[in-house]
């Protein structure tokens, strides 16, 4: 599978955030991850592929994604853009700065919420994007860096309240801060995610925490919303997507090297969650492959 880099961004530690505006005809920076979070909005990008944990994507005309998973690998890529002029503006700024007493308070519970959401990566509608264009259009420009704070706080509270937001990488391949989460479900997820191959019961999984099996099934889908035959479905898909996009495996390779027995049944599951086969998600998304 393609490296990912771990980018060391530009932001200083006397900066609350970093922002830049760049007109690009094309895309070249890898796969990479940071500890800031960061807002990046492209416009005039149609084709352009989007990579965001195990989600793959073309974007269109306009696209406003929110990072917030120090871990969470992602990329946009030249993918099918044939636009000479796509403008892009990325806000890169310290989860620190979001820690504080201040933003416990009710008043920011909107923008904590979102952030929860970006931990997985979060896109915006196209009507979300078109209500805060103006902030984000006068944002690189503006002089008075405390006014352009403040410009900053409104464009997160707005794009807080838009209710058509959309999670990208599914919960189980995202990699999610651990202080978050239980011990239990800490130990279970980091066997699967080093297991997805292998054939792995509940049994086994329930022994490994000291639960009965049916304990644990209830106890597993509590704190993630997930059962686990679903959860190690979305590991072994997530993987599985990844591999078609960045190697020249074939498809039946893929189907048993991520933990699937059966070829058919893969093709099903993956078109199910994907909304393509396979062999469609790989011809879509693999075509000049060229990373931003």
């Amino acid at each position: 599978m393609t490296s990912v880099i771990t980018e060391i961004t530009p932001l200083s530690d006397r900066d609350c955030f970093y922002i830049v505006e760049r007109h690009k005809t094309e895309f070249v920076f890898p796969l990479h991850r940071h500890r800031e979070y960061e807002l990046n909005f492209i416009e005039h990008g149609k084709g352009v592929r989007r990579v965001v944990g195990d989600s793959v994507e073309e974007i269109g005309e306009y696209e406003l994604t929110l990072i917030a998973g120090g871990d969470l690998e992602h990329a946009w890529e030249q993918g099918n853009c044939t636009s000479e002029d796509v403008r892009e503006i990325t806000i890169q700024f310290d989860p620190e700065i979001f820690s504080s007493g201040l933003m416990m308070r009710n008043q920011f519970s909107s923008i904590q919420h979102m952030f929860e959401q970006a931990r997985n990566g979060l896109t915006f509608s196209l009507a979300a994007i078109m209500k805060v264009y103006s902030l984000l259009d006068a944002l690189p420009s503006e002089i008075d860096k405390f006014d352009q704070f403040q410009h900053f706080m409104r464009l997160l509270y707005d794009l807080s309240l838009a209710g058509d937001s959309r999670i990208l990488a599914s919960t189980s391949f995202a990699h999610n801060d651990a202080d978050k989460e239980s011990r239990r479900v800490q130990k279970i997820k980091q066997y699967v995610g080093d297991h997805f191959a292998e054939n792995i019961t509940l049994e086994e999984l329930a022994e490994m925490v000291g639960m009965s099996p049916s304990a644990f099934s209830r106890f597993f889908k509590s704190r993630t919303g997930k059962t686990v035959i679903d959860y190690i479905i979305d590991i072994r898909l997530g993987n599985a997507a990844r591999l078609l996009v960045d190697t020249t495996q074939n498809i039946s390779e893929i189907c048993y090297s991520c933990g699937f027995n059966n070829l058919s049944n893969f093709n099903r599951l993956f078109k199910s969650k994907r909304g393509y086969t396979p062999r469609e998600f790989r011809t879509l998304f693999k075509k000049n492959k060229v990373f931003v």
